[in-house]
Formats: structure tokens, sequence, C-alpha cells
């Protein structure tokens, strides 16, 4: 390892206090004049990057304004936690939140004492002052089709059986959506794209239930997951860098939608994996044709954009052994030779630490490509190299990084149990 690059990383790191320390997330503040500032975790199952963007989000919240938070979650179960974190009334829910595999992702006991501190924050505040918690991902196609279903009962029942016989191409396959792209593909199936379409159309032009313009968003939020979900669905077998960019797409697409609400003030903070709010240019995933939230993002709002990436070295974490398995808590591998990890490990940073990657000295050391690590919600350590690496630039990637020598797994939560109070809504504990 070049001297040079270890002792510009060592000059140039900024330790930081505990996660609990107050100050903690002054490491944000020189970031607080962004309207969007991008939070990634190098894994989705480690207990220090969920509750230093927990510490950040605070601070951002309350010294700077921000105003919406926006997860890669489901639509519906971040509808169920904003209802609660804002004491918003709306329609009972069908069950809890975020119960999907894999349900560890946000139900997790870091996940619980952000959202308690979100619901204590703005019971303070006038309700049309309250921060969003908002979810920005595709994969919801049943529960967004019942929540359009419920707001159309409640306000135009006539609207609400056409939407039904819509929505009714895509009933044989609510519950394994995976399926209807494989019959489209694979068999005589006609794609349900006009139906989806003309019902998003629908609601766009809807005019009952302006009295309540919350639900009214939500309804037609719930009604572009659906469609994008339906292409997303019939892309997944064709095409893995096409399903890719329509996923982030919507996620780009619905934070736009949110400040669009949100009004002239709104900003987000959002909560996603280093994959999705890097910078997918300075990496491999660009290189062979990918585009992320956060490339969308700088392209959108320029510097008005901070892109904030997490690392770590060593540790445990919450994840699969294959997709749908049991969670098990794994012994995450130290870095392999060659990566910016393990760069940052020789270069002996401090156990918690920020690299301000704007910096010409972090420029100039780490202008070369090198392997990068991500761990989702599966870890396979036996195939590290292969499963888990991909090559980026780390200061063309992302405006800073902050990095934790040392991780350790999140805490997952039980499902909520069966008749459970509003006041363990949505956690039940």
């Amino acid at each position: 390892m070049a001297e040079t690059e270890t002792s510009a990383l060592a000059a140039a790191a900024e330790p930081l206090p505990p996660i609990e320390d107050a100050g903690f997330g002054a490491c944000i503040d020189r970031f607080a004049a962004a309207r969007v500032v991008l939070l990634g975790e190098a894994t989705h199952g480690s207990s220090e990057f969920y509750r230093a963007r927990a510490a950040i989000t605070r601070r951002l919240i309350e010294r700077h304004g921000f105003t919406i938070v926006a997860v890669e979650a489901d639509w519906p179960d971040a509808a169920q936690l904003d209802r609660w974190v804002r004491d918003r009334p709306g329609p009972p829910a069908d069950g809890a939140p975020f119960a999907r595999f894999p349900s560890w992702m946000w139900r997790n006991a870091e996940m619980r004492d952000f959202a308690t501190w979100l619901r204590a924050h703005n019971a303070a505040l006038p309700p049309e002052g309250r921060v969003a918690f908002r979810g920005l991902d595709i994969y919801s196609l049943s529960g967004s089709i019942e929540g359009v279903l419920a707001y159309l009962d409640q306000h135009d029942p006539e609207a609400a059986r056409a939407a039904r016989r819509r929505y009714g191409c895509l009933s044989p396959w609510q519950a394994e959506p995976e399926d209807y792209g494989r019959a489209v593909l694979f068999s005589d199936r006609d794609p349900c794209e006009a139906a989806v379409l003309a019902q998003l159309n629908a609601l766009l032009e809807e005019r009952l239930g302006r009295d309540d313009p919350e639900a009214l968003f939500d309804a037609r939020q719930n009604a572009r997951v659906v469609r994008s979900a339906e292409q997303y669905y019939r892309l997944m077998y064709r095409s893995g860098t096409e399903s890719w960019n329509l996923r982030d797409r919507h996620m780009f697409e619905t934070l736009r939608a949110l400040l669009d609400h949100g009004g002239p003030g709104a900003k987000a903070v959002v909560w996603a994996h280093n994959s999705h709010i890097g910078n997918a240019a300075a990496t491999e995933m660009g290189w062979q044709g990918e585009f992320n939230i956060g490339e969308l993002c700088r392209t959108a709002f320029g510097t008005e954009a901070a892109l904030i990436g997490f690392g770590t070295d060593r540790g445990t974490v919450a994840a699969a052994d294959d997709w749908g398995g049991p969670m098990r808590v794994k012994a995450v591998r130290p870095a392999l030779a060659g990566s910016h990890e393990a760069l940052l490990r020789e270069a002996g940073l401090p156990a918690r630490a920020l690299l301000d990657l704007r910096a010409t000295a972090l420029r100039e050391a780490l202008h070369e490509p090198r392997l990068e690590r991500a761990i989702g919600v599966i870890y396979r350590p036996e195939t590290e190299r292969r499963s888990h690496y991909f090559n980026a630039v780390l200061p063309d990637q992302f405006d800073a990084f902050l990095w934790f020598a040392e991780t350790s797994a999140v805490t997952p939560l039980a499902p909520v149990p069966a008749g459970g109070g509003a006041e363990t809504f949505p956690f039940g504990l």
C-alpha cells in the first residue's frame, strides 16, 4: 500500500465521538445547506449504520429544518409508520408494517428508537410542520393496490369499482408478483401495463377527496407504485440492468414527488444502501450501464445533494444465506486486500471517523478505482469477492465517507402480536 495514500488518509480523517454523544451528528453540519442529504450503508444489517443515520438525521431535523425522512422501504409500510409518527388518521392496518422478507431491515430496535424519537419530536409541532416518514421502494404491488382501493372506496365507490376491474388483471399474481413477469415472458399472458396506467391517470384526475390532500397524495403514490411494480416484475426476467434502473428511477421520482408535495421549504434525508445513494457513474455499476438515485440526485440537484457513504472493516451483520431465508448473525470478514476498506484499515483510522472526500489531498490519494464491499440482505462470505465487491472511485462516488472499523448486527424485533393496541403500534412492544 502506497505510503502517500495511507498518510493522506490518516491526516484527513476526522475522529468522531461515540454515536450516542450529542456531538456526533455535528459532522454533517457542513452539508446542512443541501436540499437532499443521502445517507448510505455498506450492509442492510449493521447497528452502527442505523444509529449513525438516526443521530445525523436528528441533527438535520432539529438544527437545519429537514422535513422528510425517505427510506429504502415500501410505500404502504412506511405510510403506516408515517401515520404513527405524525399522529395522523388513516385506514386500519391489515397487518404489521415491514413484515415481509427481509423484516429485520426495518423491523429492528434501532429503527424503533428513531421512530419513537420522531413521534415525540413531532408531537411538539403543529400538524402542518411535522416531519414525514416515507418509503421509496417498488415491491409493494399487493399493498399498493389495496391502498388505492381503500381510498376510492371511501371517496368514490364508482371509481373503486372501475379500479377493481383494472387491477383484476393482476389478481392471480398479487401474492407472488414474480410469477407475473414469468407468465408474461414465457407464456401467452398479456401484460397489464395499459390497465395500471389507466388507473394511475384516473387518480391523477381525481377531484374528490381534495379536503384530505394527504390521503389523495398517498393514493396517487400507491398507483404510481403499482405502475412501476408491474413494469419491474416484467423486466426482472429480461434484464437486470433495466430492472435496476427502473427501480432507482422510481425511487428518485418518488423523492421528487415528496419534495414537490412538501412545498418550497421541503428538505429530505434519504436512507438507502451505498449502491443506491452513491454516484453510480463512478462505479463498476455505472460503467456497465446502471444508474441510481444518487447519480440522478447529483444531476438534478448538483451541490444541493450530499452523498454520504458508510463503510466498515469487520464485525457482525444480520443477513440471510439466501433470498427468503431466516436471518442469521454472521461474522463479517476483514476487508479484502486492494479494497478501499483495507486501505482505510491500514491507514490506522480511528474507530469512528469521517473523510470529507471533497478535499484535494483525498481526491488525489483515492483517484484510482478500487474494490468496495456491498453486503445486502444476503451475505455469502464463502464467495466474498464475487458476491460482495465491485470497483469504484470513492471521491467521485461520495462527498464524504463515514468509517466504522468494527460494526455489530442490528437487533431484530418480533412481529406485532395480534390485537396490539395504539400504544404499541407499530413495533408491538
